[in-house]
């Protein structure tokens, strides 16, 4: 089953209560919290991203799926735990050694959500294989963290593939997730490489409506 993550990054200033409630009656399955700290990533939009998933949480039933991309991992789990995402995932290249990211996980764990990890373009598919059995999903990043609408980097594709190939292997039950430049005419591509989760923004919030654009990802 394709489930989609609706990442409100592009959300126009002045629309974002009439978006998020057209997001749930479009029948998105998780509405995707991008958290930037101006460290990890230029932009900084904490504070905001924190707005939202306050608003969302008091006001709708749609599950959230916070992604960090921030350095203090710790803090930012502490400050987002208080929503109850169904789902935080934080960067491994935010972590110094393998002894930080299983106290992250640890921590997610701890406050009641389940575990993602992600990895950006550069970082080898491999790096993450250690941490599978402790986590709930891997998010690949299909593009540069940080920026909305960017395009998708192909070689990514391949990396899904090969992620999906050793899940299987070892008989784990692991979501990939995958987040960048994804769209009506990429997503055939991740899906048949193996992702069950797809992030995507630009391409449904430019839509004029969002249920079909939803609907077609989830095929």
């Amino acid at each position: 089953m394709i489930e989609v993550s609706t990442s409100i990054l592009s959300v126009k200033k002045g629309k974002e209560a009439e978006t998020f409630f057209a997001l749930e009656k479009s029948k998105t399955d998780y509405i995707h919290i991008d958290v930037m700290d101006g460290k990890f990533v230029e932009k900084d939009n904490k504070q905001i991203m924190l707005e939202y998933s306050n608003y969302i949480k008091r006001t709708l039933n749609t599950q959230l799926d916070v992604h960090l991309m921030v350095k203090d991992v710790k803090e930012a789990v502490e400050e987002f735990s208080a929503v109850e995402p169904n789902i935080i995932t934080f960067h491994l290249e935010a972590c110094k050694d393998k002894q930080e990211v299983m106290e992250c996980i640890k921590l997610i764990k701890e406050f009641g959500s389940r575990v993602g990890i992600a990895i950006k373009p550069e970082t080898k598919i491999e790096d993450i294989y250690e941490y599978l059995p402790y986590i709930h999903m891997c998010l690949i990043m299909t593009v540069e963290p940080g920026k909305g609408g960017q395009t998708l980097i192909s070689e990514m594709v391949e990396k899904v593939s090969k992620l999906k190939s050793y899940i299987d292997k070892n008989n784990m039950e692991i979501d990939i997730q995958v987040d960048g430049g994804i769209n009506l005419k990429t997503a055939p591509k991740v899906k048949e490489a193996g992702a069950n989760i797809l992030v995507s923004g630009v391409a449904i919030l430019m839509a004029s409506n969002y249920k079909v654009i939803i609907d077609e990802l989830k095929k």
